[in-house]
């Protein structure tokens, strides 16, 4: 390739690679790390960068491994296939830093593999390897997703730059998942437990208290009404979101979020019954998302996601397990700690006692207690006439001043970080 056509092609890539979602990478930190690696070529040893190398050819991954294995980057896995769907889920899920995609045994299959590598997880970079350099193919690539197109001979500092902008990106991701949202998971002991109507009106109260983004989740697909319970009518559901959960990113889920006029964004459930069933993965990867655009991610699990709650309990900040003072409820409660909240994670687990009368109670609090393994931390009042006018008109019950609503503001209160202010008859509005 001439020098001419080298230049082109670098030009070229420079000004696609502007057009493309990414994290934010500072020309500060590209440049630290370019002159760090300059003066100690070693200097990134101590946190080389994972590579997958994707190439049906054996002599070119040889040749990859020649180019790119050293101190700032290992080779960590090696495929002698273009992936399949369900393999490139599994690719995508394992997090590597770099995916090193070999155009040249078949470029529409290989674009495939980027576009969905890069749709799927967009903290890693995507480099495509050709023998020859094809400006027509160096634009398809690049809209693909692409950071880096590496033609041979490969040279060893064009490599290192690669390199060297792979790690100044993977810093930024690190950085930026520091100061990711919080998911708080609200599960029901039983159907009619209640979680809906406090994880809805938890989300209100929490956009006001705490000032942050708040997004809303309902996964209940078979029967969620966090959109009813609020009383919003949305375009687009979660089902929208996981059967394209390859091209699902920050900027596509924008557009399935219906907005609430307390400032909440809610991901509702499907209006109509349907016997999709997502993978953990696609669940995973969806909150991934969401936590990254929003400080905090409430999600209604309902009471029926029973092989899904290892995964939701592990990936949240907070549960709030949502129960009533009867003996069906508290049983179910008491299976769900013994099985999911061992010693080493019952702290992130808050009991919330619903729709609790102290003064016709028929189970006394050593009972519960005994029956739940731990305290109970909050204590919803039984205002039901109030709670089911709110339902019917589908408005926000927070939104008045009663005994229930600034129970739930104190939970929000706590959740953000706020000092409980517990007996302040405050008046609670959108506006303030």
């Amino acid at each position: 390739m001439s020098k001419i056509q080298h230049s082109f092609l670098n030009s070229d890539l420079r000004s696609l690679s502007e057009q493309v979602a990414d994290p934010k990478v500072s020309e500060e930190a590209i440049k630290e790390l370019m002159s760090t690696s300059t003066r100690n070529p070693d200097s990134l040893s101590m946190s080389a960068l994972s590579v997958v190398l994707v190439s049906p050819s054996a002599a070119r991954r040889q040749a990859l491994v020649r180019a790119l294995n050293g101190p700032q980057a290992s080779i960590a896995r090696e495929l002698t296939a273009y992936p399949s769907v369900g393999d490139l889920a599994h690719l995508i899920d394992a997090d590597y830093d770099i995916v090193v995609v070999d155009l040249d045994a078949d470029p529409e299959r290989a674009l495939d593999v980027v576009e969905g590598v890069c749709s799927g997880n967009s903290s890693m970079t995507v480099m495509v390897s050709s023998s020859h350099a094809n400006p027509e193919l160096l634009v398809r690539c690049m809209r693909a997703g692409a950071r880096e197109f590496l033609t041979e001979p490969l040279a060893a500092d064009t490599i290192a730059e690669a390199l060297v902008r792979a790690s100044a990106r993977r810093q930024e991701t690190r950085r930026q998942k520091k100061t990711a949202g919080k998911v708080l998971v609200f599960v029901g002991a039983k159907g009619g437990s209640g979680a809906t109507t406090v994880a809805s009106n938890f989300a209100v109260a929490l956009a006001k208290e705490s000032g942050g983004k708040v997004a809303l989740v309902d996964l209940d697909f078979q029967l969620g009404d966090t959109a009813l319970a609020l009383g919003i009518t949305t375009q687009f559901s979660i089902l929208d979101a996981l059967e394209n959960i390859l091209r699902l990113d920050s900027d596509f889920l924008s557009t399935l979020l219906t907005k609430h006029d307390s400032g909440v964004s809610v991901l509702a459930a499907p209006d109509k019954f349907t016997s999709f069933h997502p993978s953990t993965n696609a669940v995973e990867k969806l909150l991934r998302i969401m936590r990254d655009d929003f400080a905090y991610v409430l999600v209604d699990a309902g009471a029926g996601l029973s092989d899904m709650y290892g995964t939701l309990f592990e990936i949240a900040d907070t549960v709030y397990l949502v129960t009533q003072v009867n003996v069906p409820e508290l049983r179910n409660s008491n299976r769900l700690i013994t099985r999911y909240f061992n010693t080493a994670e019952s702290a992130k687990l808050q009991v919330v006692l619903n729709r609790f009368t102290s003064r016709t109670i028929e189970i006394d609090e050593n009972s519960i207690s005994k029956a739940l393994t731990q305290p109970v931390r909050w204590r919803l009042p039984n205002e039901y006439a109030i709670a089911r006018r709110a339902q019917d008109a589908g408005a926000p019950l927070v939104l008045d001043n009663t005994a229930i609503s600034r129970a739930l503001i104190e939970m929000a209160r706590a959740a953000c970080g706020q000092p409980v202010q517990a007996g302040k008859k405050k008046r609670f509005g959108l506006f303030g």
